[in-house]
């Protein structure tokens, strides 16, 4: 082929290509999607709405083979949902479970299909209990399951518990990540933390701020004000995400999730709002250190680091707490956020330790 052939043949390879080069590019959201896109013949993925005690909730529901054990996630905040940043860890346990979260009332989804002066009045830690246990029926149902395996994680670990202590006829065991068991020891915990570390750097600030809530919690009324000074000292030295000072790709993960739309993403700061200014003083009211026996078999994911809802309660309650099963699992390198930051423990550990309690 001569050499001006051989231009000709660049060119119109060029010329062919050009359309696409043109076409608009997918977005980050787009990629993530086609990507993380069960396309499994066994598989499963759809998200829908089911109508629970007079609202829609939105439901998401994953997972390679319908066979495999449903888990039921009920996320953290109050009012932050899981399925927008689900992206970021979630995918390799979709081999093992059938995997479900949905947006609790007053969450991102749910908060925008539904009158905020209709749920006001709702948000209510039994009415949070009975919806789980409601969903829990009819995921059940939906996918041929006896039972689930029920996972909760930080506010969720509330509804969770007592959905476990009240209908242990629904679950198979139930796993806590970043578990509450006192919040009024929680916040004495973090506290300590946060003061401690201001005090070893010598933080003006920090110690300033601290100084400002002494005692605390003390007898003086838990505010909101009060806890955000506790919760960013504490947060800013590890206590959220182990080693970050800076937590924004957590936060920031929704804008990247092919589940939610820039509505929805602005909605999970409106519906923590509604929602904490409704369950905050019953929350800080939570303890269940009386709670000696556990119906069910019971594993707490516990991160070494963790100071938002520190680890150290919940690892004296197991230990004394009489189950069929329990056990602790430490992720050495982590904080709140376990299942972000040592996804692939928390893969092995609810394989090796959870896994096969699904005996249906």
């Amino acid at each position: 082929m001569s050499g001006a052939i051989k231009r000709l043949a660049a060119l119109a390879i060029m010329a062919a290509a050009l359309p696409c080069a043109l076409a608009a590019q997918p977005s980050g959201k787009q990629i993530i999607g086609d990507v993380s896109r069960i396309v499994a013949p066994a598989g499963v993925q759809e998200n829908f709405k089911l109508h629970i005690n007079g609202i829609d909730q939105w439901v998401y529901t994953r997972g390679q083979d319908r066979k495999n054990p449903v888990l039921l996630f009920l996320h953290g905040g109050p009012a932050s949902p899981s399925a927008p940043t689900m992206w970021m860890y979630q995918r390799p346990l979709e081999e093992y479970f059938t995997v479900v979260n949905y947006d609790q009332r007053g969450a991102g989804k749910t908060y925008l299909d539904n009158s905020p002066d209709t749920v006001r009045p709702t948000l209510n830690i039994a009415q949070f209990v009975d919806d789980s246990v409601k969903i829990a029926e009819q995921v059940s149902k939906r996918y041929g399951k006896r039972k689930v395996i029920l996972v909760g994680h930080s506010w969720g670990t509330v509804v969770g518990m007592r959905a476990a202590l009240a209908r242990p006829d629904l679950f198979h065991a139930y796993v806590g990540i970043g578990q509450v068991i006192s919040m009024l020891d929680n916040e004495k915990v973090s506290f300590d933390f946060a003061l401690a570390q201001a005090r070893k750097e010598n933080n003006p600030q920090a110690l300033k701020e601290l100084a400002s809530i002494a005692p605390y919690p003390g007898d003086t009324p838990i505010t909101r004000e009060r806890i955000v000074i506790e919760r960013n000292w504490a947060q800013q030295y590890g206590g959220l995400a182990a080693y970050r000072s800076d937590f924004a790709y957590y936060f920031d993960a929704p804008l990247l999730s092919p589940e939610y739309d820039e509505a929805a993403t602005k909605a999970i700061d409106q519906g923590s709002l509604l929602t904490l200014e409704r369950v905050l003083n019953e929350w800080l009211q939570v303890d269940f250190k009386p709670v000696r026996r556990f119906p069910i078999p019971v594993v707490m994911f516990m991160g070494r680091h963790d100071y938002t809802t520190p680890s150290e309660p919940t690892a004296a309650w197991l230990a004394k707490v009489k189950a069929p099963y329990k056990r602790a699992v430490w992720f050495e390198n982590s904080s709140h956020l376990v299942q972000f930051e040592e996804p692939g423990k928390t893969l092995v550990s609810l394989l090796e330790y959870v896994r096969p309690l699904a005996k249906d």
